[in-house]
């Protein structure tokens, strides 16, 4: 179905790859019906000023990421 919800649960890691010339961190996780995903985040901005300083000290709390999202093709990456 085009045009559907996806929900999905991401948590940063300490890797930081370029694509077409600008750092995207890698962030690893699953949708809500279990699969896995890896996310290549180039910009993320909290939507309200509470809890500003939450999110921050969130932001630098990294994992190494796992080694299926250390080799990734950039033909691969939507």
């Amino acid at each position: 179905m085009l045009g559907g919800k996806m929900k999905i649960e991401i948590e940063n890691t300490d890797k930081v790859v370029e694509l077409n010339g600008v750092p995207a961190r890698i962030w690893e996780g699953k949708t809500a019906s279990g699969i896995p995903v890896h996310c290549f985040v180039t910009r993320i901005s909290p939507q309200s000023h509470e809890g500003i300083e939450d999110f921050e000290r969130e932001l630098q709390e990294t994992k190494a990421p796992s080694t299926g999202a250390l080799s990734y093709p950039l033909r691969m990456i939507l």
